[in-house]
């Protein structure tokens, strides 16, 4: 028998056991039972997102055009990239310093540099200079997407050498997550735990790709009317966001980077990683606006007939020149917009096909009327350096994004202490909640119950519920138990109910009726596939929802009718596992009636250890909420339950430390609740 028959045999025979001891166990097959149809989740996350996402206004004049471009273009930096200390960040000069030269080939050089993008974050860059300047001549800035070897890539060399050999001043900057830069600590969904901080983590991209541009207006010999900005993929999401947002950049040519937030919700190639969905972003702006906010400017938008990653031609450009066309035309410019589809090889690529549609764009509009000017790749293949020779010399002591949220939390949550006298104590609870319901983005879901099943188990009625919430979501509910029981737990788990199978059997056998729920992101209400989940959490916080707000909100709307509907009474909300449990105090921070109690599993002591952890944003979407550690870590969302009793079960010792002085704060409510006691 072969290797893999016999791990295929195993798999089976695991398989059937799994199905075995689920059928064994009614309570286990009563959870498991779906409730939603086929595809729901995925379905509810796609309508919401795309209905919330702005649409282009329709202009008629140059001059509205121009008014309403200039306050997208200042919003979009004020309320998206510069929040937090990134508003500090940005009001820094630009700092480089130079590491000596690398012999390049024919007619060019290659000066090592290195500037600071933000105070202690340096990035490593690659400076390709003719050898003979005189006057002004064209600089450009090529960025690279999501490629390992980083400004070492072949295709992007090329690109730099053939650019330096038309007389040009090319800047090749290593990307966060890339080359020099591929490390734990610059992985992209990290800029979430910047944005846990209260500041824009999307404010480091943006701050790299306008220090480079610094750098390249520096030069002695650089033009400021010819300033392009060029690169794939990632790199196409990086040219068009800076060219967009910079007006200094005069062309630019995004490569397959990206497609508008409409075409993101209904093909799911397109979904974007973290920098690409920033927080609140698609609040104030979209893709298509910032491709039409690139009139009169130079556009070039380069997409692949047959693109194997994202952002094919075919569904990604069209709605792009859509927008953009016709702010083109009201200026008179329409031949400064155009496009290219790549068909050979029609991949996801910048290859010499693409590159030569770039060097052609840069002819005719930085070198119009130059006969000597030809957009014929220059065959450089031999002057290809390896990654050691290109490499740049960094600070030991460089930031990366962990330590650079570890940096901003380490005096986090600010007014941290909790006050001791009682008056003061309702004080802060009643200002803080409301800062809570802010900072979650807290709705106040409508609740309409539809039966899905009914069954005994042991004796006990279960019925199945599906809860839609305000005609947006649809929260699948197991309740079991009879309705004149004495107390009622409302159970959620990290895995979904499927996986609290424990939690309910011990609450049924002490005879309470248990309502067991998958609010947003958890269990059955997880979109699928599970590769792509993430990349739904982040497009619900780029239309400005937060999903442990959406969770909260959930939880709380089923506690209500559990109370008004189904005679509950104040509910104990139990949760199994960190992220169930921050939703779980989250909820009760939020409602002060329905919730009675919380007993949390396996909770977190402190956000913080989610930094320290470098958890990046797939890893729970839950804790990223935009600003919640500025103001709360998890004492401060504990200390809002009181006096309702808070019990964390088996607490870790970082969770003892953190929350050793909830006892007292319990006292300063007149009640005896010891969270951390049996």
């Amino acid at each position: 028998m072969s290797r893999f028959a016999a791990i295929a045999g195993l798999l089976l025979i695991a398989t059937a056991s799994v199905l075995h001891a689920q059928d064994a166990d009614p309570l286990q097959a009563a959870l498991s039972r779906p409730i939603l149809s086929e595809g729901q989740p995925w379905a509810e996350v796609r309508a919401y997102c795309e209905a919330r996402v702005p649409s282009l206004p329709a202009v008629t004049t140059r001059e509205k055009w121009q008014r309403f471009a200039d306050r997208n273009r200042a919003d979009t930096l004020k309320k998206v990239v510069f929040r937090g200390e990134a508003d500090r960040w940005r009001r820094g000069r630009t700092r480089v310093e130079s590491l000596g030269t690398i012999e390049g080939g024919p007619g060019y050089r290659i000066r090592r540099l290195r500037y600071e993008a933000l105070p202690g974050l340096w990035i490593p860059a690659l400076l390709y200079e003719p050898e003979k300047l005189a006057g002004r001549v064209p600089v450009v800035l090529n960025v690279n997407g999501h490629d390992g070897n980083g400004k070492a890539a072949p295709y992007k060399q090329l690109r730099c050498i053939n650019l330096a050999k038309r007389g040009m001043i090319a800047l090749n900057p290593e990307w966060f997550g890339m080359g020099q830069l591929r490390t734990p600590g610059f992985q992209h969904g990290l800029i979430n735990a910047v944005d846990l901080c209260g500041t824009s983590g999307i404010s480091t991209h943006y701050l790299a790709l306008k220090r480079g541009i610094d750098v390249l207006l520096a030069q002695e010999h650089a033009d400021p009317s010819r300033v392009a900005v060029t690169g794939l993929s990632g790199g196409g999401w990086q040219t068009i966001f800076i060219s967009s947002l910079d007006t200094r950049v005069t062309l630019t040519n995004p490569v397959a980077g990206y497609s508008s937030f409409k075409t993101r919700a209904r093909y799911a190639s397109d979904l974007g990683d973290s920098e690409q969905t920033p927080v609140d972003m698609a609040t104030v702006t979209d893709y298509t606006h910032l491709t039409a906010m690139m009139a009169p400017r130079a556009t070039l938008l380069t997409y692949n007939a047959k693109d194997d990653c994202c952002f094919r031609a075919e569904h990604a450009l069209p709605p792009l020149l859509e927008s953009a066309s016709p702010i083109f035309k009201l200026y008179g410019r329409e031949q400064r917009l155009r496009w290219h589809i790549d068909v050979d090889p029609g991949t996801h690529n910048y290859l010499v096909g693409n590159r030569q549609a770039f060097y052609r764009m840069v002819g005719d509009h930085f070198f119009a009327g130059n006969t000597a000017y030809n957009p014929t790749e220059i065959p450089s293949e031999v002057e290809v350096k390896s990654s050691d020779q290109l490499r740049v010399e960094l600070p030991t002591d460089n930031l990366d994004l962990q330590k650079l949220a570890l940096s901003l939390a380490k005096d986090l949550p600010r007014d941290a202490r909790l006050p001791t006298d009682p008056r003061k104590a309702r004080e802060w609870q009643r200002s803080r909640r409301t800062r809570l319901r802010e900072i979650v983005r807290a709705r106040d879901f409508t609740v309409r119950a539809e039966t899905a099943g009914t069954e005994t188990l042991a004796g006990r009625p279960v019925t199945r519920w599906r809860l839609r919430m305000d005609d947006a979501w649809t929260v699948p509910v197991v309740e079991i138990g009879a309705r004149d029981a004495k107390e009622t737990v409302l159970v959620i788990a990290d895995g979904g109910r499927a996986a609290a199978v424990a939690s309910v059997r011990q609450h049924l056998d002490a005879g309470r009726r248990v309502v067991a729920v998958d609010p947003f992101y958890l269990g059955e209400s997880h979109p699928q596939p599970a590769s792509l989940a993430y990349l739904w959490a982040l497009f619900v916080g780029a239309v400005g929802d937060r999903p442990v707000g959406i969770q909260a909100s959930q939880l709380r709307a089923v506690a209500r009718w559990l109370r008004d509907e189904r005679g509950a009474g104040a509910v104990t909300l139990a949760a199994s596992g960190p992220r169930s449990s921050l939703a779980a105090l989250v909820t009760a921070g939020l409602e002060e009636e329905a919730i009675g109690a919380l007993e949390l599993q396996g909770s977190l002591g402190s956000l913080k250890e989610v930094l320290e952890q470098g958890t990046p944003f797939a890893g729970g979407p839950e804790y990223f909420c935009f600003g919640l550690l500025e103001r709360f870590d998890v004492p401060q969302l504990a200390a809002l339950a009181a006096p309702r009793p808070v019990r964390f079960l088996a607490p870790s010792d970082r969770a003892r430390r953190e929350l050793a002085g909830l006892a007292a704060w319990y006292r300063t409510h007149g009640e005896s609740v010891d969270p951390l006691g049996p």
